[in-house]
């Protein structure tokens, strides 16, 4: 069993990358904070494009997202995350207002993409840590951004990105077979339209609550494993 030091690593570049963030911030106008914010926001809505695109079957996609999106509303996921963050908001004894939303956006940003999971399975399947190392330089470089506008919650991150891709590099030989090429291309696609979602949020075109959109990468896997 591989212990997960590429996801440690990414987790460290969160947080070095959020402790800058929170650095600059405070020296940068609100004016230049916020077109640094709109910048990710447009940056983030490409990449979400890119990685929608892969599907070879709309939907698969459509379908995951919509009984995806029923299931988290029903199990009111996103209220669970904002608690967890105001849970830490009060045990920091944080003032800052934007701690919660920062948690939450940078926990998806973070935790959901190809990347995501190739990086921790081919560390674990077999020790190559190229691609979870890629994401943390990317992942450092977002974790600036974010930090400078939303403050120490994104920071705090690091620790749920540390649990899930750790979790994919110690049972990488067990979920290797479930996830076949043609299963990674409809989950990274049903994650693309998730991280379109990020970055409406981050533009504050319209609030998504994407936490209850997770459901729909399970559903992903479950129906590509069937129909393709």
């Amino acid at each position: 069993m591989t212990l997960p030091v590429g996801s440690f690593i990414n987790m460290a570049a969160v947080v070095g990358g959020g402790a800058l963030g929170m650095l600059l911030g405070a020296r940068l106008p609100d004016r230049v904070r916020a077109i640094v914010f709109q910048g990710l926001g447009l940056c983030t809505m490409v990449i979400g494009m890119q990685m929608a695109f892969k599907t070879a079957n709309p939907l698969i996609m459509i379908f995951s997202i919509l009984s995806g999106a029923i299931i988290g509303e029903l199990l009111r996921l996103e209220d669970a995350f904002a608690r967890a963050g105001e849970a830490l908001k009060a045990k920091l004894r944080s003032g800052n207002p934007r701690f919660t939303d920062g948690f939450v956006t940078a926990t998806l940003l973070f935790c959901i993409g190809s990347m995501a999971i190739l990086g921790p399975f081919d560390e674990g399947l077999r020790g190559d840590r190229t691609i979870v190392l890629t994401k943390s330089i990317l992942d450092c470089f977002a974790a600036i951004a974010l930090a400078s506008a939303y403050g120490v919650g994104v920071l705090f991150s690091a620790l749920p990105l540390f649990l899930y891709q750790g979790s994919l590099t110690l049972f990488a030989g067990v979920l290797q077979p479930l996830l076949g090429p043609a299963v990674m291309n409809e989950l990274t696609a049903t994650g693309g339209l998730m991280v379109i979602g990020i970055g409406i949020n981050l533009l504050e075109l319209k609030r998504i609550p994407l936490a209850n959109m997770l459901p729909a990468l399970l559903t992903a896997v479950l129906l590509a494993s069937i129909f393709m």
